[in-house]
């Protein structure tokens, strides 16, 4: 494992790197409240056969946190990074690690830009809005009624105890004592800013208009057919089991 930073449009940006120069190339965008740590285990147990990046996104991790004057913070500005981030590696084909967050990224990069994915792994990621799931119930709150009140929850969400509960939080105790607390007491204190809470804050805010997006996810599968593999946890209050069947079924039946 190289552990390496990169200039993209001007901001230092920190990535993971693992594996053969000669090997397919594996992008993996990371997930909220995350960062490329998360891939740490991940990336190892590949290198035998896939070259693997992982970035920081900005305002994450070990990554600049350029002004917001300067960069949007939404899913089209982390997926115009993930372009600039590839081209800055000169990296042209590759397959895509799709998961939470990074899977809204990624999908948009995708549609973007098709001739580049060589394919994707899917895990966790939301495409279909009937299959929500419970956890969805207080950032929908905010979004029909755009109050202090109904946001404050997502403020809340934005803590130490906030990403301990997404890491842990819906899981069985089988599950939860095999997650280190690593990722959560590690993360936090680099999360733990006036500019990275705002920016948290405000992606949750902007999965709404993300919704709209959707169908253009369900037709770019349907379209390209990219070869998929679809991996899922069960034990997930916002992406649960039926979104998986959905993306299965979107790959099968087109």
């Amino acid at each position: 494992m190289r552990h390496r930073q990169v200039k993209v449009n001007g901001d230092a940006i920190f990535f993971r790197e693992d594996g053969p120069a000669d090997a397919p190339v594996l992008l993996l965008p990371h997930g909220y409240p995350c960062s490329s740590y998360q891939f740490r285990r991940l990336m190892p147990g590949l290198a035998d056969r896939w070259h693997t990046f992982a970035p920081d996104f900005p305002g994450f991790g070990y990554s600049a946190t350029p002004d917001m004057a300067a960069f949007g913070y939404d899913f089209d500005a982390y997926a115009g990074f993930l372009a600039a981030f590839a081209d800055a590696l000169g990296l042209s084909r590759y397959a895509l690690w799709l998961h939470d967050y990074g899977s809204q990224i990624g999908l948009r990069h995708a549609i973007a830009y098709p001739e580049r994915v060589a394919a994707l792994i899917i895990q966790n990621g939301d495409i279909y809005e009937d299959v929500l799931g419970p956890k969805y119930a207080a950032i929908k709150m905010y979004w029909n009624d755009k109050t202090s009140e109904k946001h404050r929850p997502l403020e809340d969400a934005v803590s130490e105890e906030g990403f301990r509960h997404e890491f842990i939080g819906e899981v069985g105790e089988t599950v939860a004592e095999r997650v280190p607390p690593d990722l959560w007491k590690l993360h936090w204190p680099l999360m733990d800013t006036p500019a990275r809470r705002r920016l948290a804050v405000g992606l949750m805010e902007k999965l709404e208009g993300n919704l709209n997006w959707f169908p253009k996810y369900q037709a770019y599968l349907r379209k390209r057919q990219p070869p998929t593999l679809i991996v899922w946890g069960p034990e997930d209050g916002y992406m649960p089991a039926a979104s998986a069947v959905r993306d299965f079924l979107a790959r099968v039946h087109g």
